[in-house]
């Protein structure tokens, strides 16, 4: 296990999360301490890629290796005796979760915040990520030449991953209508990097599924932290209480 993955485990009842890209489970630390102390055990592993400390290594994998992190942190928490366990991420993670929701038997419910999880609108990620990249790279102490070379491939790198997110996505759009497990959608109304009307389209493409969704109008991107955050973990540990925890220590 990555020495940054969180695994509190206390009740029988387990809940996943998956953080954001570029990010690490600290995006759910929070969300996680407080599931903890509400008798949850929980596991939030790190993705292939990230919290390396080099940037660049986020470009050697793709949304196959993260939904395989996701199957893989599903196996870990069943080697470890739980049956049943609820899914959530944050953006990336969103869609990791997704993903098992609509593959995993194991997986009685779940759900996503601020995440890409339908193919109508594009994520603003590369705007964000671009620049920030280029701080890093020229922190590393890369010249103005070496750094219009990393920030071209970058560009290129960051299409192809996107476009390939895109098509994973789209793939799990066909298979939105038939799912009929429990489902939480948390958006910030002021998200900067994934259109909010996507919460909206999302829920409504699960026409067999309950879903419970929350809009946070002060939420942007990352709704797990500060005072969103809050209200979040509120909402959360409500929806979790609803799920059918056979055998769960209620």
């Amino acid at each position: 296990m990555n020495n940054q993955s969180l695994f509190y485990e206390s009740g029988k009842r387990a809940v996943l999360l998956f953080h954001a890209f570029t990010s690490t489970p600290k995006d759910v630390l929070s969300l996680a301490r407080a599931l903890e102390r509400a008798n949850y055990t929980v596991y939030a592993p790190v993705l292939s890629g990230h919290g390396t400390g080099d940037l660049d290594d986020l470009f050697d994998y793709s949304i196959e290796d993260w939904t395989k992190d996701g199957e893989e942190a599903v196996a870990f928490l069943k080697s470890k005796g739980y049956d049943q366990i609820a899914v959530f991420g944050l953006s990336l993670g969103g869609v990791v979760a997704t993903h098992l929701l609509l593959n995993e038997e194991a997986v009685i419910g779940g759900g996503t915040f601020s995440a890409p999880v339908v193919t109508k609108y594009d994520n603003h990620v590369t705007d964000s990520f671009l620049p920030w990249y280029k701080n890093v790279k020229r922190e590393e102490g890369y010249d103005r030449e070496e750094l219009a070379g990393l920030m071209t491939k970058a560009e290129v790198e960051l299409k192809a991953m996107f476009a390939d997110l895109k098509e994973h996505v789209s793939t799990m759009e066909e298979k939105y209508p038939s799912l009929n497990k429990k489902v939480f959608i948390g958006q910030g109304e002021k998200d900067e990097l994934i259109e909010p009307d996507t919460a909206r389209i999302f829920r409504e493409s699960l026409e067999q599924a309950e879903v419970s969704i929350k809009l946070y109008e002060d939420g942007e991107h990352v709704i797990t932290t500060g005072k969103v955050g809050k209200e979040l973990q509120t909402h959360v540990l409500t929806f979790l209480s609803t799920l059918d925890w056979n055998g769960g220590d209620k």
